[in-house]
């Protein structure tokens, strides 16, 4: 089960930096500016990393600059380079004291690379490193304080993991480092797990779906409804696990390309990424035969991320067979029937975050903390009992509720029980849009009339009303539109909001114009106008408390006029007149 937020847990004081280099490169020029250093820098290059070398040769006793200090807190990564001449360049010190203040404070990544120098020398500062210190004590004994931060430096930078030289070949060296960041730069996911509201348990359980250890062929599944998190928690394992393959892709948002330009963007993509060849695809036939041909000998880690439709699964991967042993793929649907047409090998149902983690994610998302004020602490749990767990809608409220004060949060969740948000709606409303129209109607009337009831009072009304409920609850089901067990039929709140907006917008200003009626103002409204009105076809007013006042204003032939009228159910409402004469299209009155 699974459902996560791209949202980091713990923000530092300042907003995420926005890194202007991918690599910074630290190194003693006289060891290796010419050597080692620039070899690194051609392959970083080469593979397309934006890197910074200090291409300055420092003038004795010129201080560190300030554009290579911004340099330091611009760059994502730091390589240092410790060489055995390393730390008798203050130049070298300074820069190294600046970088580790950079990991601590802005969450830079640092790598050390030994360079024909061992980490305990450097740990220790011994060997050549006890000689630099020795001049550094007797030129600076009046500044004795700086040169016990450079120290401190250089036990902090060794104890990094990094890489060894020792006697391995320079050049493979330099291949497994780009290879390295290269692959951290790709999937940046993997820099942020730990920050990643409600991830730890669902990777882990993915991950164990997965079954790496195993050399056979697996396919799994992961189904939920839209704005739960599926798509994340798949790019996380994605990059937690791609270094165990010969071969990776991740094919994002698989549905809206398809609508979009069809299945041969996505296959030219999926070989590019796995042969590392620009390929003209003709058609989807010769799409198909080259994956099937090509990459069959190969362990491949493959995700298609939001499947609608098995032409999709069949045109990329076949039965899943067309790789070599080993491989993997992760399908993210909201459709549980498809994974089971593929008769994939597990399915991982993706659910919405607990209540505390809810509460945390929103508390970062509009305070920037991981607790929200006392004073706003019941407004968020009203915030959090609206979306019921939905990350997405957590979200997009909070990014609204930002910098908002408390009588805007209040004006803000009135709203919402009347008009939802409509960047919510849009991502639900994708899995109604694919629905046949007699299935359409089964969720509307479950959305309008009756969520959380009895299941088989709900199929014995559905059915009444000739909308096939034995086939049509279960694509709801498979869906992620509703969720039935033993004894009950219920939706997600949000998805309830949606359908009833779908309703609403036939006829916003008219509710005699609407196909369901279920609020007491709008049926007061329409059945006192006495009007021949074709549109509704549904009523169901459930009261909790008793009405009877306003209710002489019904007009007895009201119900006569209504000829498409098909289901009527009207709790605690007292009427002074029965109606004379119902429709013949009345099917369950109650």
């Amino acid at each position: 089960m699974s459902s996560i937020s791209t949202q980091k847990a713990s923000p530092s004081s300042s907003s995420t930096p926005q890194w202007k280099y991918d690599v910074f490169l630290s190194f003693r020029g006289e060891d290796t500016r010419n050597s080692f250093t620039d070899h690194l820098y051609v392959a970083l290059r080469q593979k397309g990393t934006i890197t910074f070398r200090d291409e300055e040769k420092l003038e004795r006793g010129k201080s560190i600059s300030p554009e290579l200090l911004k340099a330091i807190e611009e760059s994502r990564f730091v390589i240092v380079i410790l060489s055995k001449n390393y730390a008798t360049s203050t130049w070298c010190l300074d820069e190294l004291v600046k970088i580790i203040e950079c990991m601590k404070k802005m969450k830079t990544t640092v790598f050390p690379i030994f360079y024909d120098v061992d980490p305990s020398n450097v740990r220790k500062q011994t060997s050549s490193f006890a000689q630099a210190f020795s001049k550094h004590e007797e030129c600076f004994k009046d500044f004795i304080e700086n040169v016990n931060t450079w120290r401190a430096a250089l036990r902090e930078v060794a104890n990094l993991k990094g890489w060894h030289l020792l006697d391995r070949s320079e050049a493979q060296l330099i291949q497994n480092i780009v290879g390295e960041l290269w692959h951290k730069l790709s999937y940046p996911f993997l820099e942020d797990i730990e920050d990643l509201v409600g991830i730890k348990s669902r990777v882990k359980e993915l991950e164990s779906c997965l079954a790496t250890e195993f050399n056979d062929v697996r396919i799994i599944g992961v189904w939920g409804m839209g704005g739960i998190g599926k798509t994340t928690l798949a790019r996380v394992v994605f990059d937690m696990v791609s270094k165990k393959f010969e071969g990776c892709c991740f094919l994002l948002n698989v549905r809206e390309v398809c609508e979009k330009d069809g299945l041969i963007p996505l296959q030219q993509l999926l070989i590019r990424k796995i042969l590392n060849e620009c390929m003209r695809i003709q058609d989807v036939e010769e799409g198909l035969f080259v994956i099937k041909n090509r990459l069959r000998h190969k362990r491949i880690l493959l995700v298609l991320d939001d499947v609608n439709h098995l032409d999709q699964l069949k045109k990329l991967v076949g039965k899943g067979n067309w790789f070599g042993s080993g491989n993997r793929v992760i399908i993210t649907t909201r459709d549980k029937h498809l994974l089971r047409l593929l008769k994939v090998d597990e399915i991982y149902e993706a659910i919405g975050l607990n209540d505390d983690e809810a509460l945390h994610l929103l508390s970062l998302k509009v305070f920037t903390n991981d607790h929200p004020p006392k004073d706003y602490l019941e407004l968020c749990k009203d915030v959090i009992q609206y979306t019921k767990g939905l990350p997405l809608a957590i979200e997009i409220l909070g990014s609204f509720l930002f910098s908002r004060d408390i009588d805007q949060w209040k004006s803000t969740l009135n709203r919402l029980k009347e008009f939802p948000k409509s960047e919510i709606l849009q991502v639900l409303k994708i899995s109604f849009d694919g629905l046949d129209e007699v299935e359409k109607e089964i969720f509307l009337h479950i959305a309008c009339f009756f969520n959380n009831g009895i299941k088989n009072d709900i199929v014995e009304k559905l059915d009444y009303l000739s909308l096939y409920p034995d086939v049509g609850l279960g694509v709801l089901v498979d869906k992620s539109l509703v969720k039935m067990d033993e004894t009950k039929l219920w939706m997600h709140d949000l998805l309830q909001e949606m359908g009833r907006n779908i309703v609403y917008q036939e006829c916003p200003k008219e509710p005699g114009k609407r196909s369901k009626l279920w609020l007491l103002e709008d049926v007061d409204d329409v059945l006192t106008k006495n009007m021949e009105i074709e549109a509704i076809q549904g009523i169901v007013l459930k009261l909790s408390t008793p009405k009877e006042a306003h209710w002489n204003l019904w007009n007895p032939e009201s119900f006569s006029k209504k000829q498409h009228l098909k289901l009527l159910i009207i709790n605690h409402v007292y009427l002074l007149h029965d109606p004379k004469h119902l429709p013949n299209s009345l099917r369950i009155l109650d």
